[in-house]
């Protein structure tokens, strides 16, 4: 886990990214969807020794529809939704599960859990401070866990966002350079523990590197830290991923793919990441 941090951190300070959380990063920045605007990413994902510890299910997952829809309502606000439409687990091991299972065969698919949050632009950018923000959010329980994939619980999430960009060359308005992290707080209900919480640390550090007009290159470390002193409660354990790839611009549209490599013993070992994001012009007016 150090080496991949490391590395992480050393890629990440040596190029890093520019605009809204972008596919393929999980970690925000600063910057909000234009009011009016929409923006929809959608991709597909694929990753190896996959572990459901509630379940005691692993194996290899496929991720299809993982998507991110965000709106703007005002120069600061942003809405999103994002979650996955189908997530399918081709089954390599079953360990004892803390569930009933519903559950034949050597596969299983489930629904995701979605995700509605809202961010708000505190700060702007400044010659030398950088831009703030905040996002709150909340999971909503729409998975089945007899399917042993989710855990179907609702959780809470806060996070402050903070984002620097360096460097500009002639000609061009966008940055070379954009660091941006995130630190908060997700409260994840227990799923075996009545009145039960594990109370764990967000953490995000990203970036991309203007290559050229057309393409950049993204990095990030991104995950959550069990605060217990113990092992977490089932279901709400220490993940963690670094990744590493590029977005591409064509015909209107931003392809992205990257390598994802897991942090903590219960993330995934391997992934690889592919989608397309579309930003509309204003579809509506919003409100004055």
């Amino acid at each position: 886990m150090f080496r991949w941090m490391s590395a992480a951190l050393f890629v990440v300070a040596m190029c890093v990214l520019a605009s809204a959380q972008q596919r393929p990063l999980m970690t925000d920045d600063v910057d909000t969807t234009p009011p009016g605007a929409v923006e929809v990413g959608a991709g597909v994902d694929f990753f190896q020794k996959a572990k459901f510890p509630l379940s005691g299910l692993t194996g290899d997952l496929t991720r299809v529809g993982d998507l991110r829809i965000r709106t703007g309502f005002a120069p600061n606000v942003e809405l999103e939704i994002e979650g996955t439409l189908q997530n399918f687990l081709a089954i390599n091991t079953r360990g004892s599960s803390a569930i009933p299972l519903n559950v034949t065969g050597n596969s299983t698919n489930d629904i995701g859990d979605f995700t509605v949050s809202t961010k708000f632009r505190l700060l702007n950018e400044g010659s030398v401070m950088p831009a703030v923000g905040l996002k709150l959010g909340f999971q909503i329980p729409s998975t089945d866990q007899a399917k042993g994939i989710g855990t179907n619980q609702t959780n809470v999430f806060g996070k402050i966002i903070v984002q620097k960009r360096f460097g500009r060359n002639a000609g061009h308005s966008s940055p070379l350079v954009n660091i941006f992290g995130n630190v908060g707080l997700g409260i994840m209900t227990a799923p075996l523990e009545r009145f039960t919480q594990n109370d764990v640390l967000l953490y995000g550090l990203a970036g991309i590197v203007r290559v050229n007009d057309r393409i950049n290159v993204v990095s990030e470390v991104n995950g959550r830290m069990n605060t217990r002193g113990g092992d977490a409660p089932l279901g709400t354990e220490s993940v963690g991923q670094f990744r590493i790839g590029t977005q591409v611009k064509a015909s209107g549209l931003r392809f992205d793919a990257a390598a994802a490599f897991g942090l903590t013993p219960f993330s995934p070992r391997t992934g690889v990441i592919f989608g397309v994001t579309y930003q509309s012009p204003n579809i509506f007016t919003p409100a004055k």
